[in-house]
C-alpha cells in the first residue's frame, strides 16, 4: 500500500524559497505515532496530514519532535495540494478542523488566502535565559498563546542574530518571535522564528507567528493591512489582514516534490 506525499514551499511563489512543507493526504487518519514517524523522516519543519470528513478534512501537524496546535504554511501547503490535485474544485473554499478549531482557505488570485485566529501578545518579563541565549537585549517582550514575541530595535539586529539554540531550547515556550520595523518600504516589519524546543531552530516562513506579528504591527501603525517579510536564510513575505478576532494569511505556495510512502 502507498501514500501519496507531495512538498510545497510556501509564502514564496519561487521554487527552494518560502518555507517547505510535506503534505500528506490520507483515504481515512492515522494513528499519531505513524505521523509522528512520517514527520521525523521528512525532517521538515511541518508535515501536515489530511483526511476527509463529511464537512470537510481533518488536519493534524508534526514537526520532527512534536505535534503542534497551529500551523500557517503547512494548512496553506494543504489547501494547495487539494486544489492541484483535483480533490477539490479551484473554486471551493478548504474547510479544515484542526486543534485550532476549524480554519478555511481559498484562492485568491495568484494566493491563497488563509482564515485563522488572530492572537495577542501582552507585555511580559523576559522568560529566563532569553536575552542570554540571543545575545541581545530587547526593547520589549510580550508572550502570546504559543509564543514570546521580542521586539528588537532594527532590521538589522533582527537579521544577525544568531542564537545559541541549545540554550534557547530550555527556554519554556513553543517559540520565540524576533520582530523589528523593516528598513525597505515595501515591508511593514521583518521577523525570524526560532523553535528549538519544538525541534525546529529555525522555521524560514511561519504563518502562525503572522497571527500574533499582524496585530502586534497593525496596533503600532494604525492599519489593518501590513506586509511582513520573515528574514530566514530562504526568505518568504506574509500579507496580514486584521479582520477582529480573526486574521487573514495570504501568500503564494509551489509545488516542489511528489511522491509515495510505503505503508
Amino acid at each position: 500500500m502507498t501514500v501519496p506525499i507531495t512538498i510545497v514551499d510556501a509564502f514564496t511563489s519561487v521554487p527552494f524559497r518560502g518555507n517547505p512543507a510535506a503534505v500528506c493526504v490520507l483515504s481515512s487518519p492515522r494513528d499519531g505515532v505513524w505521523m509522528q514517524d512520517v514527520a521525523r523522516e521528512m525532517s521538515l519543519s511541518e508535515t501536515a496530514f489530511v483526511s476527509p470528513r463529511s464537512d470537510g478534512f481533518d488536519l493534524r501537524w508534526f514537526t520532527p519532535a512534536v505535534e503542534v496546535e497551529l500551523c500557517g504554511h503547512a494548512t496553506l501547503a494543504s489547501a494547495h495540494v487539494l486544489w492541484q490535485t483535483g480533490t477539490l474544485p479551484l473554486n471551493v473554499p478548504a474547510r479544515f478542523l484542526s486543534k485550532s478549531g476549524w480554519l478555511e482557505a481559498r484562492r485568491s488570485g495568484e494566493r491563497i488566502e488563509l482564515d485563522f485566529p488572530a492572537l495577542s501578545a501582552e507585555r511580559c518579563e523576559a522568560p529566563e535565559g532569553l536575552a542570554a541565549a540571543l545575545d541581545v537585549t530587547p526593547t520589549a517582550c510580550f508572550r502570546s498563546r504559543y509564543d514570546v514575541l521580542v521586539e528588537l530595535p532594527a532590521e538589522h539586529v533582527v537579521r544577525n542574530l544568531a542564537p545559541d539554540f541549545r540554550r534557547l531550547g530550555g527556554v519554556k515556550v513553543r517559540g520565540v518571535i524576533a520582530t523589528a520595523p523593516a528598513d525597505d518600504a515595501k515591508y511593514d516589519f521583518v521577523s525570524r522564528f526560532f523553535a528549538p524546543g519544538a525541534g525546529v531552530d529555525e522555521d524560514p516562513v511561519t504563518g502562525s507567528a503572522h497571527c500574533v506579528l499582524g496585530p502586534f504591527w497593525g496596533a503600532r501603525l494604525n492599519k489593518t493591512d501590513v506586509l511582513g517579510f520573515q528574514a530566514s536564510s530562504r526568505g518568504g513575505e506574509v500579507s496580514v489582514s486584521l479582520r477582529g478576532d480573526r486574521v487573514a494569511l495570504l501568500g503564494h505556495a509551489v509545488t516542489v516534490m511528489r511522491g509515495e510512502l510505503v505503508v
